[in-house]
C-alpha cells in the first residue's frame, strides 16, 4: 500500500522520539522491555526504524512512559477550536454568517438596527426561518404586519412579499436560516403529546 508522504515522514519520526524519550528519561532498554514485554531487540529495531511502529508497540510503551500516544507518533496539535465571525454590513443591518460551507441552507445573525422601521417589501426564491434573540422584530408579510419578542420564530416563503426590521424601540438581534429554492428546514424530532386519561 503507498503512503502519502506525510504519514511516511510521520512514521520516519517515531523511532527517534521513541529513543529521545527514553534517554531523556534515563530508561535503559532492557527496564523498558520488563515494563512493555516487548522484547529488546523490538524496541531496538524500533527506535533505528528498523521496525515498523504498531499499535501493538506503541501502547504499551505508552503506557510504561505514561504519555499519551500522540506524543510518541508526533501527532498534529488541534487547532484553535474558536470560530472568528468577520461582520458585514447589508442595507444598515450587521449580519454575521454562521455557516462557514456551501449547502442549500445558510445560517446567520443579524442586528437590524432601531432606524430600520420603514417596510420595502421584497420577493425572491427561497424558505426562510426567523428567531428573535433580543428586542422586538416587526414582520411584514404579505397581509400580515406582526410584532416578535424575544424566542418568538417565523418561517415563510420569501416568494412572498416581505419585510423585516425593528418596531423602532431598540435594535433586534435574530437568527436567520435561509434556505435557497424554497429549501424548507427538516425537523427531525418532535414532541410527543400523551393522550389524557
Amino acid at each position: 500500500m503507498d503512503q502519502s508522504p506525510t504519514i511516511a515522514q510521520a512514521l520516519s519520526e517515531v523511532g527517534p522520539r521513541l529513543k529521545r524519550l527514553r534517554t531523556a528519561r534515563g530508561v535503559t532498554l532492557a527496564a523498558l522491555s520488563e515494563a512493555t514485554g516487548i522484547s529488546k531487540s523490538t524496541l531496538s529495531r524500533l527506535e533505528s526504524g528498523q521496525r515498523r511502529p504498531s499499535l501493538e508497540l506503541l501502547l504499551p510503551i505508552a503506557q510504561a512512559h505514561q504519555v499519551p500516544l500522540d506524543e510518541l507518533v508526533g501527532a498534529p496539535e488541534v487547532g484553535d477550536p474558536r470560530v472568528r465571525l468577520k461582520p458585514h454590513r447589508v442595507h444598515g443591518n450587521t449580519v454575521l454568517p454562521l455557516t462557514r460551507q456551501p449547502g442549500p441552507i445558510q445560517s446567520y445573525k443579524m442586528v437590524l438596527p432601531a432606524g430600520r422601521t420603514t417596510p420595502e417589501l421584497c420577493t425572491h426564491e427561497g424558505y426562510e426561518w426567523l428567531y428573535v434573540l433580543s428586542g422586538r422584530l416587526r414582520l411584514v408579510l404579505a397581509d400580515h404586519d406582526l410584532v416578535l419578542g424575544p424566542g418568538e420564530v417565523a418561517e415563510f416563503e420569501t416568494r412572498l412579499p416581505h419585510w423585516f426590521g425593528s418596531t423602532g424601540e431598540g435594535p433586534v438581534e435574530v437568527l436567520s436560516l435561509f434556505g435557497r429554492q424554497g429549501e424548507r428546514m427538516h425537523v427531525r424530532a418532535r414532541p410527543t403529546h400523551r393522550a389524557h386519561a
